[in-house]
């Protein structure tokens, strides 16, 4: 996406950002599984059946890089990078191998840091959903923003 880098004096509450999409393969759900969460329901098919999913689904942890990588394509243009001060994840249904996923921003509120001038924290949520408009995952998380650069 060409969205235009923002600022911290240009983003405002209520400000929502969409993404591009992203389609999740079986392959990609195993490979990062294999590394990072080997369990079966990520791991397998058959195995993943008879699992509180019934089926493979990707590792949530898949799912959190995947939008991270949807935000930072364009989907939350913040000028001097993503710069994460924590936040809250949850995933509210299972991501599935041909999934669409899209990520669908909002900025909640926005705070000076006043020992570091020029700087603040914002506060953004992201849900995150699939080819059928269903909520796989929501992020709340804060970002360091900086004001724009002389």
């Amino acid at each position: 996406m060409n969205n235009p880098l923002l600022y911290l004096e240009d983003l405002v509450v209520g400000q929502r950002f969409v993404s591009g999409t992203y389609k999740v393969e079986a392959a990609e759900i195993k490979e990062f599984a294999a590394k990072y969460d080997p369990q079966s329901f990520h791991l397998d098919e058959e195995a993943a059946v008879n699992t509180f999913f019934g089926g493979l689904a990707a590792s949530g942890w898949l799912t959190a890089s995947i939008t991270m990588r949807l935000l930072v394509d364009g989907g939350l243009p913040v000028g001097g990078g993503l710069v994460g001060a924590g936040g809250e994840i949850s995933w509210t249904r299972p991501v599935r191998p041909g999934d669409i996923l899209q990520v669908a921003s909002e900025v909640l509120e926005i705070s000076p840091l006043s020992p570091r001038p020029g700087r603040g924290i914002v506060t953004v949520r992201s849900k995150v959903t699939n080819q059928e408009d269903k909520q796989v995952q929501v992020f709340t998380f804060k970002l360091l923003a900086a004001h724009r650069p002389l």
